[in-house]
């Protein structure tokens, strides 16, 4: 049997990911200790379009790694560990990472792809006291901010919970202040 036609038994023809039944690809996973079908995953054009451009990443088609994380197969449990640490900043992928779990030679070969991988990871966030924050983190605003296009003046010593990065610009995180979600200057906040 060829790697497609193993893969296609395995998934029963249908995306390892996402679950599509439609233009499946064989996925030979970056970075894998070796090659074969212990290392390749079966998934659809949408999948891969996005794996291999991260300008083009959807995030709500991710959250399909909610089901697919679980898989007891290490490729799937690779590729959806890389693609929940792609989407960190978005919040909700925080909490399937902390909930997942794999075996640590799996883990390790996850973590390969993300040193190599090619994810925005060298834009680094730092509060005023330089300590690196990550998505998810806690901080708390050591002084009262102007909301931009609001009368909302968030005050200092407010604690933003949960905050995301802001992809492209390392000086800025975003949070909800009031419910409101806004916009703040990393060298106006305290890492929790």
């Amino acid at each position: 049997m060829t790697t497609e036609e193993i893969l296609r038994e395995r998934s029963d023809s249908t995306c390892e990911l996402c679950t599509s039944k439609e233009d499946l690809n064989v996925y030979q996973i970056p970075d894998s200790p070796e090659d074969g079908t212990d290392t390749s995953i079966l998934i659809c054009n949408t999948c891969l379009e996005q794996i291999e451009d991260p300008e083009k990443v959807q995030p709500n088609h991710w959250r399909c790694l909610n089901d697919s994380m679980w898989s007891t197969i290490p490729p799937i449990q690779v590729m959806s560990w890389r693609m929940l640490n792609r989407l960190r900043s978005e919040g909700w992928p925080n909490d399937l990472l902390d909930m997942m779990y794999m075996e640590d030679e799996v883990k390790e070969w996850a973590k390969a792809g993300l040193q190599s991988g090619n994810t925005s990871e060298n834009i680094v966030h730092k509060d005023s006291n330089g300590a690196t924050i990550e998505a998810g983190d806690n901080v708390v605003l050591i002084k009262d901010l102007n909301v931009k296009g609001s009368s909302l003046t968030a005050k200092r010593g407010t604690a933003v919970r949960r905050v995301s990065l802001v992809h492209d610009n390392a000086e800025q995180i975003e949070g909800k202040v009031e419910g409101q979600q806004i916009v703040i200057l990393t060298k106006f906040v305290k890492k929790v």
